[in-house]
């Protein structure tokens, strides 16, 4: 097995780990309570939003006296004054609501901005900690959909939803006081409609819930779709599979818009539901409360008083209603970021008296190492090898496509660890070590290498960030990048595009190597290096590595002759299991399979 990647397929988007499934539906709002962490180091602004809402909800309710009082002071007694003095009283009633209002909505959404920026970075510097094997079975639409898509949603429930829930459910307390000190017998009949209101909110509420999930999950689904297509639309537009992509998108995005219209189909039955019964309950008692007004039994301005309380009532339990969804669609996505936060990495540094690498030498050993990738248990990549790379000597890795030659290299960066055997670093087992630091003391040039959506300078300078521009452009200079980088449009200031697709494979290569010489490794690791070169190329290229490799261990996996001539030792390769070790002449006199490697490769530089 060559690479991990090898394993990824269009499939991916239908596998997941464990780590990302529902442990089991939760069958309450309480995984919110995960939030609380986060909220925490803003307790000051939450406490300060409280207060705002306390007192805007003390004053509304205070509106209900400003009715009373115009209705049986300024309207029963014919009175403009008593009149002036309810509207004046209500005017700056309002005005102090909407001064209390704007508090507590700035700083309960400034919380929420802030809140969902900490998630998102937590999630994140999680993420990018975790073992590479996690990434075979999760894939990277998944993952983006929990870190954009979910933490949005948060930051609006959050900022908005979560406040509203608040100052509702605070409303309707302060309102049903407020009944109770009114007119109690028309307050137990508000109060006798409350059940039928609470049970619909929590049957549909488990049933929007578990939309809200299905539905963050589409969505992921739907982007990790359309980022697979985007990703490989050379692919996609040289086998003209436009259209089929078009219809297989198609596809997800019905997926999504049916989950999404059954959960809103949800919300509405809900919201409706509550809000006939609600207004019913007020319609039963305005007839009872009427007829006690029409008989003398209570006032008019208690009555309006009553109603105004009332309709706060109403309102409030319709607005939680509405809420409530939101908040099951922010359960649902606390749970997928909660998931994410609790994924173990299975690569850890020890857990106290780890190991220094810098006074060891730069040996490397295999030691009776068999390892299977996760996502494939039951076949080894490399079956009890044993091997050594000599401190400052030039170990070749050959063998046909799928040996394990590359499976090497991550075993050794400590992306995976063997089922059995170990490798070592300087006579010290790599586990022994924090994986920061052992992958300090190497430098990888892959066969395809990895560029960012940056400038050269930024490039270049992944090797070692401390670097001047003068150390990345002496760098360039070495990996023969120099020339071709001084032509591009901005120099070394050019924005080279997602992945590097402005540059051609050749120069992509150059830029990998002026990295790894910036870095300045112990350990040098190339991976087919000069593959993607023409020949003039990598005649320059070459003259740089052999002056990078000098006084250094370098492990190369080549299949062309003239990276391997120069190799103190060759390792052959076959099936995971190292089948002949020697140099250059005794290979081509002892091992079969290294003469035939090298038999095709002059026939294909002769063709």
């Amino acid at each position: 097995m060559e690479t991990s990647s090898q394993t990824q397929s269009s499939s991916n988007r239908d596998i997941h780990d464990e780590s990302l499934k529902p442990k089991e539906q939760r069958k309450s709002l309480s995984i919110l309570l995960e939030l609380v962490k986060f909220v925490q180091p803003y307790r000051g602004r939450v406490l300060a939003a409280l207060v705002a809402l306390v007192f805007t909800a003390s004053l509304t309710l205070s509106v209900g006296h400003g009715v009373r009082i115009l209705i049986d002071e300024g309207f029963s007694q014919q009175s403009t004054t008593e009149l002036a003095n309810a509207i004046q009283f209500i005017l700056v009633v309002t005005v102090l609501i909407s001064v209390g209002t704007f508090f507590r909505f700035y700083l309960v959404s400034s919380v929420g901005e802030r809140v969902s920026a900490d998630i998102r970075l937590a999630v994140f510097n999680h993420v990018i900690t975790l073992h590479p094997s996690y990434f075979e079975t999760n894939g990277s639409g998944e993952i983006m959909s929990r870190l954009t898509t979910d933490t949005t949603l948060l930051q609006s429930i959050i900022g908005s939803s979560f406040s509203m829930a608040m100052r509702s459910a605070l409303m309707c307390v302060g309102a049903i006081i407020m009944l109770f000190a009114t007119n109690i017998k028309l307050t137990l009949i508000v109060l006798a409609s409350v059940p039928f209101v609470l049970v619909p909110i929590l049957i549909y509420g488990r049933r929007v819930r578990a939309l809200s999930r299905k539905s963050q999950d589409s969505m992921a689904d739907v982007g990790s779709y359309a980022g697979e297509a985007i990703e490989h639309i050379k692919t996609v537009q040289s086998y003209s599979h436009e259209q089929q992509e078009k219809a297989s998108f198609a596809d997800e995005v019905e997926k999504a818009f049916e989950i999404g219209r059954q959960r809103v189909k949800q919300r509405a039955i809900l919201i409706s539901g509550v809000i006939v019964i609600v207004f019913s309950a007020i319609a039963g008692m305005l007839w009872v409360g009427g007829s006690d007004v029409i008989n003398g039994v209570m006032s008019a301005g208690d009555l309006g008083a009553f109603v105004f309380y009332a309709i706060m009532v109403a309102s409030s339990l319709a607005t939680i209603s509405e809420v409530m969804g939101e908040l099951q669609r922010a359960a649902g996505a606390t749970e997928r970021l909660v998931e994410l936060l609790h994924v173990d990495s299975h690569i850890v540094a020890p857990s106290q008296n780890a190991a220094s690498t810098q006074s060891l030498s730069a040996e490397v050993k295999f030691d009776d190492v068999t390892f299977c990738y996760p996502s494939r248990p039951d076949q080894a990549a490399i079956t009890q090898l044993q091997l050594k790379a000599e401190e400052g000597k030039v170990l070749a890795l050959v063998g046909p496509s799928g040996a394990g030659k590359t499976t090497l290299f991550e075993l050794l960066q400590r992306f995976y660890d063997p089922q059995s055997g170990k490798v070592t670093l300087g006579g010290v087992d790599i586990r022994q070590f924090e994986p920061g630091e052992l992958r300090q003391q190497m430098a990888l040039v892959p066969q395809q290498p990895a560029l960012f959506s940056h400038d050269v300078f930024h490039n270049i300078r992944y090797g070692n960030p401390e670097a001047t521009d003068e150390q990345v452009i002496e760098a360039a200079k070495k990996a023969h990048a120099h020339a071709f980088i001084q032509n591009l449009p901005d120099g070394y200031s050019s924005f080279l595009g997602e992945r590097g697709v402005r540059l051609s494979g050749g120069q992509r290569q150059r830029i990998a190597i002026a990295r790894a010489i910036l870095k300045d490794p112990k350990i040098l690791l190339l991976d087919e290096a000069t593959s993607a070169l023409d020949s003039e190329s990598e005649y320059h290229v070459q003259l740089a590595l052999e002056e990078l490799m000098r006084g250094r261990t370098t492990l190369i996996i080549a299949h062309r002759l003239s990276t391997i001539q120069h190799a103190d030792q060759i390792a052959v390769f076959d099936q995971g299991q190292l089948v002949d070790i020697g140099d250059h002449s005794s290979l081509m006199q002892s091992s079969e399979l290294y003469q035939r490697l090298v038999e095709l490769q002059f026939k294909h530089m002769k063709g």
